[in-house]
């Protein structure tokens, strides 16, 4: 088995560097990011209406300026960048969390932070792998062959997301759905009426929750019988943070689960390392979460002028992280192409850095390495069941991963 590689001629340095752009390899960042690589800490970058937005590509740069207030991810502030005309088409609109700033994120995310410590995260590892271990147990049954996306990598975050929020889980096959047109169009029809579809199921599972005399356990629960029955929080609020919550709890996980098995799969050797020494599970997760840098392109506004890395972002302009560049710093990383489980740096930027870092990172790391492992030890025999060239991905204008992966054992 060997690994893919990008065939497709890299821009010059003279050439428009478009974003996004379609991956050829599905672990590697697009060809045409290259001009990106040649160690400029920003770029100026055209997005798909035309409009010149600022590329940030060096790890230093990006570390400072993701801590920089003066930076907001409110996409409702003029100048804040639109990649594609479905973000554009509902940019006005507030998203919790992840598009407030502070002091109004600050109050969001700490009322959520004891459901995604480390310690919580810990003690959910017993229930993680019986559900990892019951879909292996449901797809060795019907083997020796599966589609892993339906039968594994999406069904372990989802069950995951919905026990935690307390969601039916019977309900997965529609907000599964809504949210890959949400996030993947085709048409901003398409992610408009996905959006108030979810809205309205969330909005009546929350009534549903008000109206019930005990709560129960899961976080939506806390949400509505103690932050909206005590004015801390209002309806539509807890809404966009239960939309929030979904739709990243487990689109994420799932495309790492896919992506990240494709990946090891074509890297027999560091998977003969991993199978050989279990207990390099979380060093493989993050090693993963740099190589494949799945959430390409977290987007910010200038509010202020900002001087940085000799060059002056002007208020009012649009500031992208091209993740998948960023983690393939050759000033920190060695070899930042290749899959090496033994880095002395793993400050990655796979789960973001500053205020927005990625609340759930502590129970992404659980289920990737009880995920992963649960496979790999499972099935010994796992392997393609179709060349690897053949199997789809997704585009570069989305979270990457697979679209499907077939295997066989």
């Amino acid at each position: 088995m060997t690994e893919l590689t990008d065939t497709t001629r890299p821009a010059t340095p003279t050439d428009p560097v478009a974003f996004p752009q379609d991956r050829t390899c599905p672990y590697h960042p697009p060809t045409g990011y290259g001009p990106l690589r040649d160690g400029r800490p920003l770029s100026r970058v055209t997005l798909y209406d035309g409009r010149e937005v600022w590329m940030v590509s060096a790890q230093a740069t990006a570390r400072a300026l993701l801590a920089d207030p003066r930076l907001s991810t409110d996409r409702r502030h003029d100048g804040f960048p639109s990649p594609t005309a479905r973000f554009a088409a509902t940019r006005n609109r507030a998203v919790a969390l992840l598009g407030v700033d502070d002091p109004e994120h600050q109050r969001q995310r700490r009322m959520l932070i004891p459901a995604f410590t480390v310690k919580r995260a810990a003690g959910l590892r017993p229930w993680i792998q019986r559900i990892v271990d019951e879909l292996l147990d449901a797809m060795i049954a019907k083997g020796p062959q599966a589609e892993l996306v339906s039968a594994f990598a999406l069904p372990v975050p989802s069950m995951v997301i919905c026990g935690l929020l307390g969601v039916p889980y019977s309900d997965h096959e529609f907000f599964e759905e809504q949210s890959r047109r949400l996030l993947r169009g085709p048409t901003t029809e398409d992610v408009e009426e996905a959006r108030v579809r979810l809205e309205d199921y969330l909005g009546g599972l929350i009534d549903s929750k008000a109206a019930q005399a005990e709560p129960g356990d899961g976080i939506l629960d806390g949400l509505v019988h103690q932050r909206l029955h005590e004015g801390e929080l209002e309806r539509e609020e807890v809404v966009s943070l239960a939309m929030i919550l979904l739709v990243a709890g487990h689109e994420t996980t799932a495309n790492m689960i896919s992506l990240g098995t494709f990946t090891l799969l074509q890297h027999p050797a560091r998977l003969a390392e991993l199978r050989a020494d279990p207990a390099l599970l979380p060093v493989v997760v993050e090693e993963l979460m740099r190589m494949l840098s799945i959430a390409e392109g977290m987007l910010r506004v200038a509010l202020e002028d900002i001087e940085v890395a000799g060059t002056t972002i002007r208020a009012g302009e649009g500031v992208l992280f091209g993740t998948s560049v960023i983690n393939r710093d050759a000033s920190v990383y060695e070899d930042p192409d290749a899959l090496d489980f033994h880095r002395a740096d793993r400050h990655h930027l796979g789960f973001g850095f500053g205020i927005h870092q990625c609340l759930g990172q502590n129970l992404a790391r659980a289920e990737l390495e009880i995920a992963l492992g649960g496979l790999f030890t499972r099935l010994p025999g796992l392997r393609l069941a179709v060349p690897a060239e053949d199997i789809p991905f997704k585009p570069g204008d989305t979270i990457q991963g697979m679209l499907e992966l077939p295997v066989t054992w």
